[in-house]
């Protein structure tokens, strides 16, 4: 056995390595643009969240802003719609579940479980039915001093509850809380 003979082994195991190796570094490079095609461009992740200023709402009043495409709708409730929404006994509701993000799924729907802040001044919703998607108008025009779906007819209370028509659940609270007194982060 010759000398050349113990380092053909060697080399031939280099080429191996080198070749995988290449090929790797290749299939990467072609693979990447095609995963990272699916990551949500820069104007989807900038709508993600959304700082909203609540310093000029006037207690009684609401702010309807868009987020992710939808109606938000910030109520700052006068104490009036609170004991309204807080004397609603649950067996009364339609759903049970808060739907709200911010809390496990299983939460019940109290209207403290539906505000932002423990006074529950302020309340903070999706403003999209849960029947067809409909926008419900607010101001407490419903039955139950809420908002009232024009499509087809449901009445949520001053908590967002729904209480009389086809929608089957709640409006959905999304994910939001202050980051100081007059701003709210949504998402």
């Amino acid at each position: 056995m010759s000398h050349a003979d113990d380092h053909a082994g060697t080399r031939r195991d280099f080429l191996y390595y080198t070749t995988a190796g290449a090929g790797a570094v290749v299939t990467g490079a072609a693979v990447w643009p095609l995963v990272d095609q699916m990551n949500p461009s820069a104007d989807v992740q900038a709508l993600a969240s959304i700082f909203i200023d609540v310093s000029a709402i006037e207690v009684g009043t609401q702010l309807t802003v868009k987020w992710r495409g939808k109606p938000v709708f910030v109520r700052r409730r006068s104490q009036e719609e609170i004991d309204m929404a807080r004397a609603v006994p649950l067996n009364a509701l339609v759903d049970d579940k808060a739907e709200n993000a911010n809390l496990p799924a299983s939460a019940p729907a109290t209207d403290e479980n539906r505000t932002l802040d423990e006074a529950g001044e302020w309340l903070l919703m999706i403003g999209v039915c849960t029947h067809l998607g409909c926008v419900p108008i607010g101001n407490m025009s419903g039955d139950f001093g809420g908002w009232f779906c024009p499509c087809h007819g449901s009445h949520y209370d001053s908590a967002g509850r729904i209480r009389k028509g086809p929608a089957p659940r709640n409006l959905d609270i999304p994910v939001a809380k202050f980051v100081d007194e007059t701003t709210i982060l949504v998402g």
